[in-house]
């Protein structure tokens, strides 16, 4: 089947050469999760009644191995629905062009395999109108998923190219830095270049010198870098490629060396993201697995914020009748690679807080660079209570589903907070996305010291898996009940 073929106007398609790409992927999980997520949270909320006291009780609720197995079926059968409507075709997840008619029929066909559930059901705790409202609601929440994913990345594509460092400037670096930039495809721009022995060649070619070899530890931890692509002879200059590795490695930063070792011109591109020939060394999981970490994170922050919606409604009122200012409070945060993004929580404080911490630092009971103070003035009544429960962090949802945060990730950090930092190494937590909850959450929140919170975040990084993440997901749910380490 041409291209042409698959996106004429009229044609129902089933493209079974985008199962396997990474993309696909990433949409495929998404949209299973969406759906069973959704099918979940009708069911529940239809049964409040019926559903055991307290949330010990709920926890220890047995699920039969049948309803699993249905679950995990409908959850299957929805991306290949999806695909058989021809939602999967990359002009239409690219554009949203003919998008709604093929949902509809999608819902329609998922509501006829949601059935399964009520005709199977020897409680009657599943029942066709269950069904019914499933369907009105999957197609809304799956057209709002798309629209509100195509819009982030748009916006990303045409703000934030990918910055990289080289270290080098001789030949092997200038053809290095040729390549990077002749590609049409790749985002890229090159910030300059680190060489104790500057050349000419690379100079000549407009890419400023940010430093020595040995200044690039410093580089990566004050500036915004997604990538080091050494361009170095591996014969004469070995001990500085060491370095520069060694160097990357303790900030968090991904490096790439040069294929073309030896100068030969044979070698051809990797996969590793980049027109130019190079090897990628990362600490970082591989990128299918983070592709399915990001639909996890973009279908459950659907589900969430279509779940909460009336929750996040009640304490935008409560706010506003209770103190004066806005609802939001909005702060620059650290997020993924030291990028900063515009953060949003339900306002806890006065006005004028950040004005009035300058005033209370010397009351800073907490350890390291960040500021907490137990019994803070600033905090209003509403906010005391939303901060216990964490309600006020319900807002960061929206982050999660724009691609700035991770439903599990290192806690974002204010610039106060960074500016801090002393240590190289600390830069490493910021080489995930941050997130709603992580190891710090859910062992001890407020209680525990700054040195113990960032070696828990290093530790997630090191350890992560999608089998962490959905552990601390669960863990989560009790640990904010507790409200234990909570201000």
């Amino acid at each position: 089947m041409t291209a042409a073929a698959e996106t004429r106007p009229g044609h129902w398609v089933f493209p079974l050469g985008q199962w396997h790409s990474p993309h696909a992927v990433r949409w495929h999980v998404a949209d299973a999760a969406l759906a069973v997520g959704l099918l979940a949270a009708v069911v529940t909320l239809a049964n409040l009644d019926r559903m055991p006291q307290g949330l010990e009780a709920f926890l220890a609720v047995r699920v039969s191995v049948k309803n699993v197995l249905l679950l995990a079926a409908f959850g299957a059968a929805w991306p290949a629905v999806m695909m058989a409507c021809g939602l999967y075709s990359p002009a239409r997840l690219g554009t949203g062009n003919g998008e709604w008619p093929r949902l509809m029929l999608a819902g329609a066909i998922g509501c006829a395999l949601a059935m399964v559930f009520p005709l199977t059901s020897r409680s009657g705790v599943t029942t066709p109108w269950q069904v019914l409202l499933f369907g009105a609601v999957v197609v809304p929440a799956a057209g709002l998923l798309r629209a509100s994913v195509r819009a982030v990345d748009r916006n990303r594509h045409r703000t934030r190219p990918r910055q990289v460092v080289l270290v080098g400037s001789g030949p092997l670096a200038a053809r290095l830095y040729q390549q990077l930039l002749s590609d049409p495809f790749q985002n890229i721009s090159v910030l300059g270049y680190v060489d104790s022995e500057p050349h000419a060649p690379l100079a000549g070619n407009g890419a400023g010198h940010l430093g020595t070899v040995q200044d690039l530890e410093q580089i990566l931890m004050h500036r915004v870098v997604d990538d080091v692509i050494i361009g170095l002879p591996v014969k004469s200059r070995y001990d500085e490629i060491r370095q520069s590795l060694a160097a990357c490695a303790r900030v968090g930063v991904p490096a790439s060396y040069s294929a073309d070792l030896f100068g030969g011109g044979s070698t051809h591109p990797s996969a590793a993201g980049h027109a130019a020939p190079v090897l990628s060394l990362s600490k970082m999981p591989s990128p299918e697995l983070l592709v399915v970490k990001r639909a996890m994170d973009v279908a459950g922050a659907a589900v969430l914020l279509v779940v909460l919606a009336p929750v996040m409604a009640g304490v935008a009122v409560a706010i506003k009748l209770t103190s004066r200012g806005p609802v939001l409070f909005a702060q620059d945060r650290y997020g993924y690679m030291k990028r900063l993004f515009r953060m949003y929580k339900f306002r806890t404080m006065v006005v004028d807080a950040e004005q009035i911490q300058q005033q209370l630092e010397e009351q800073n009971e907490a350890s390291g660079p960040v500021f907490k103070i137990r019994n803070d003035p600033r905090i209003t009544p509403i906010g005391r209570f939303l901060r216990r429960t964490s309600l006020d962090e319900l807002p960061q949802i929206w982050h999660v589903l724009t691609g700035e945060m991770s439903l599990v990730g290192p806690r974002p950090l204010p610039t106060r907070d960074v500016g801090k930092f002393r240590e190289p190494w600390l830069m490493r937590r910021f080489s995930m996305r941050p997130g709603l909850t992580c190891l710090w959450q859910v062992s001890g929140r407020s209680s525990l010291a700054f040195d113990r919170w960032i070696e828990l975040d290093l530790e997630y990084i090191d350890c992560w898996s999608v089998r962490l993440d959905l552990v601390l997901l669960l863990k989560t749910i009790p640990a904010v009940a507790r409200r234990k380490g909570a201000e």
